[in-house]
C-alpha cells in the first residue's frame, strides 16, 4: 500500500466508529486493532524465518534429515523461545488477528478482543499495562466492531519494510490531524510532524548518552533518534547507545508511546506513571545529554502559581499565564554538563516582552546557554497555524566533545521559513531530505561537529548568520532570525527593464481577460439557477 492508501484505510476505519464513540477516544480502539494486526503479521513473518533456518545448512538450527525437519517444523514455529531471541512479540494462538477476524460476527467479539490483548500482555512483559483493553466498554451497534476489523485486515505490514518505520507515529500524527480538522482540538495538543522531528534530530545529532523528552507524546522523538544513531554508526566507525527517558501527561498517550517503543525494540523509562512534568516530575535527578521536545505551546494552566520558588527557575520566574519559559528552564535544569537541547516553541517566545519573559530571555543569552535559533516555515503542522521556531540550548559551547569550533559568546541564527520544498497537501508542507541537510549542515559546519560534511561555515544572506552576544544585545535580546540574517541576495537579472515591463504587462492583461471570462460563466450559471446578477 502507498502511504496515502494506508492513511485512507485508517480513516475509513475511524469513520466506522463516528457517531458511536467520542472523537477524542475512537483513535485508541482503532490503534489497538492496528497494533494487533501489526504484531500478528510480524509473528507470521518470524514463523517463516524459523522454518527457513531449520532448512538452512548455515544455520545453528539446521536439521539435515528432511523427514525429521518436516516433523519438527510446526513445533519449532510454535516455540516462544525462537521469537524472544529475535525480539519478536509472541502471539498466543487465540489472540492472533486472523483468528479473531474469523469470529468477527460473534456477539461477544469485544470481550474476546479484550481477552486477546490481556493474553498478549501476559506473554510479553514489555507490553504489561500498555495495550488497549476496553473494547467491551465501547457503545457500538451490533456488527460494527467486526466491520472495523475487516477494514484493518486490509493493512499489510511487511516485516522488512515496516520494522524500522515509525508506524504508530505516522498513524498517530495522521489521526490527530484528521480529528482536529473534523472535531476541533485543544490548543497546543498535536503530534510533531515527522519532518520537524527529523530536523530536530539532524541538528541535535543524538548518538551516545541519555536522551530525554519531558512531553514525549507517542515517542516519535525517541524512534527517530534511534534511527539517527543506527544510521551514523558506520560513518563514525563506533557504536552508538541511547538511554531513553521521558514523561507524558496523558495516560492513553503514554501507553501509545510504550507500545511504539516496544514495536521498535526500544526500552525506555517513562517514569512510574503519567503525570504533569512541572508538578510531578518523574526524573528529578536526571541529567541528560540530549533533550528533544515539542511541549504544548503557550499553555496558561500549567500550575505556575504553585511553583514560584522552584529551583528550576535559574533565569527568572516564568509567568503564570504562559509555560514557554518554564519549559525552556526545565529542560536546561535536566541537561548534563555537556548536554544540549532542541525544543519546538511558538514564535512569540523569541521576542515576547510581557510578564518578564524578555528578562528571562536576556538572562539566558547572557549566560551563553542559547546556541542556535531556527525560524520554521508556516504550514508545517496539520492542525495549528501558530508559527513555530526551534530553540537549541547548550551547556558547553567551547571546542571539545560537542564540536571542534569554540562558539562561546556566539549564537547561530537560521531562517528556514523558505527552506521546506516538499508538499504533503494543499495546506501542509514538509522538509525534504535535501532541505533537512541544508539546514542541519549549516549548524554542523558552524560547530565543527563530527556530523559535518567537512565544508567551511559561512554566513549566507537571508539564510544563516553567526551573531555575537553584543549583536544580540543591540537587538534588545530578541532572537528572531530574520533580524540577523538580512535579505537574501538578489539573483542577477539580465532582462532589460522595458522588456520586463512589457512582458509583465502582457501577462497581467492575459490574466485579466481570463478573469472576465470566468465572471461571465459564473453570471450565466447563476442566472440559470434563477439568481439575479
Amino acid at each position: 500500500m502507498t502511504n496515502e492508501e494506508f492513511k485512507r484505510t485508517l480513516w475509513d476505519a475511524a469513520d466506522k466508529l463516528r457517531g458511536s464513540v467520542a472523537a477524542a477516544q475512537y483513535k485508541y480502539p482503532v490503534l489497538g486493532l492496528v497494533f494487533l494486526k501489526y504484531v500478528s503479521d510480524m509473528y507470521d513473518a518470524q514463523s517463516e524465518v524459523i522454518r527457513q533456518r531449520i532448512a538452512d545448512p548455515r544455520s545453528d538450527y539446521y536439521i539435515e534429515d528432511e523427514a525429521t525437519r518436516k516433523e519438527n517444523e510446526d513445533a519449532f514455529a510454535r516455540d516462544k523461545t525462537f521469537y524472544d531471541l529475535d525480539n519478536v512479540f509472541w502471539i498466543p494462538p487465540d489472540a492472533h488477528f486472523s483468528v479473531l477476524l474469523a469470529q468477527a460476527t460473534a456477539p461477544d467479539l469485544a470481550q474476546r478482543l479484550d481477552k486477546a490483548m490481556a493474553a498478549i500482555e501476559a506473554e510479553n512483559p514489555r507490553l504489561k499495562g500498555v495495550l488497549y483493553r476496553e473494547f467491551s466498554r465501547l457503545e457500538l451497534e451490533p456488527g460494527k466492531l467486526g466491520e472495523l476489523m475487516g477494514l484493518i485486515a486490509r493493512l499489510k505490514f511487511d516485516a522488512h519494510k515496516h520494522d524500522s518505520r515509525d508506524v504508530f507515529g505516522e498513524v498517530y500524527e495522521y489521526f490527530l490531524g484528521q480529528f482536529a480538522l473534523k472535531e476541533g482540538a485543544r490548543a497546543g495538543e498535536f503530534y510533531t510532524p515527522k519532518s520537524v522531528v527529523n530536523l530536530l534530530v539532524e541538528i541535535l545529532a543524538p548518538f551516545k548518552g541519555t536522551i530525554y523528552d519531558p512531553a514525549c507524546g507517542s515517542g516519535g522523538m525517541f524512534v527517530q533518534s534511534a534511527r539517527f544513531k543506527d544510521a551514523h554508526q558506520a560513518q563514525l566507525k563506533k557504536k552508538g547507545d541511547l538511554a531513553i527517558h521521558g514523561q507524558e501527561l496523558m495516560a492513553a498517550t503514554r501507553r501509545l508511546c510504550l507500545m511504539n517503543l516496544a514495536v521498535h525494540g526500544l526500552d525506555g523509562d517513562l517514569g512510574q506513571s503519567y503525570g504533569d512534568t512541572f508538578a510531578n516530575d518523574q526524573h528529578k535527578t536526571l541529567r541528560a545529554d540530549y533533550v528533544l521536545a515539542n511541549p504544548p505551546f503557550n499553555i496558561s494552566d500549567w500550575g505556575g502559581d504553585k511553583l514560584q520558588d522552584d529551583p528550576r527557575w535559574v533565569y527568572g520566574i516564568p509567568p503564570k499565564g504562559n509555560a514557554n519559559f518554564a519549559w525552556l528552564q526545565h529542560m536546561l535544569a535536566r541537561l548534563s554538563a555537556r548536554g544540549r537541547a532542541g525544543i519546538v516553541l511558538a514564535n512569540g517566545s523569541m521576542s515576547s516582552q510581557q510578564s518578564g519573559e524578555g528578562e528571562i530571555r536576556r538572562a539566558m543569552v547572557q549566560a551563553d546557554v542559547v546556541e542556535c535559533m531556527v525560524a520554521l516555515p508556516g504550514q508545517l503542522f496539520s492542525n495549528t497555524q501558530i508559527p513555530a521556531c526551534l530553540w537549541f540550548l547548550s551547556k558547553d559551547k567551547a571546542a571539545g566533545g560537542n564540536g571542534k569550533v569554540d562558539r562561546r559568546g556566539q549564537i547561530l541564527f537560521i531562517d528556514a521559513r523558505k527552506a521546506a520544498s516538499g508538499r504533503i497537501s494543499r495546506t501542509q508542507i514538509e522538509f525534504t531530505d535535501e532541505d533537512l541537510q541544508r539546514v542541519a549542515q549549516a549548524y554542523h559546519r558552524w560547530r565543527g561537529s563530527d556530523f559535518s560534511d567537512g565544508g567551511e561555515y559561512a554566513d549566507v544572506p537571508g539564510f544563516c548568520y553567526s551573531a555575537s552576544l553584543a549583536d544580540v544585545e543591540k537587538h534588545g535580546f530578541v532572537l528572531t532570525p530574520g533580524r540577523y540574517v538580512g535579505a537574501q541576495a538578489e539573483e542577477d537579472d539580465d532582462e532589460a527593464f522595458n522588456d520586463k515591463m512589457e512582458r509583465l504587462t502582457a501577462q497581467l492583461a492575459e490574466q485579466m481577460a481570463k478573469g472576465a471570462e470566468l465572471d461571465a460563466v459564473i453570471r450565466e450559471k447563476l442566472g440559470a439557477l434563477g439568481y439575479g446578477v
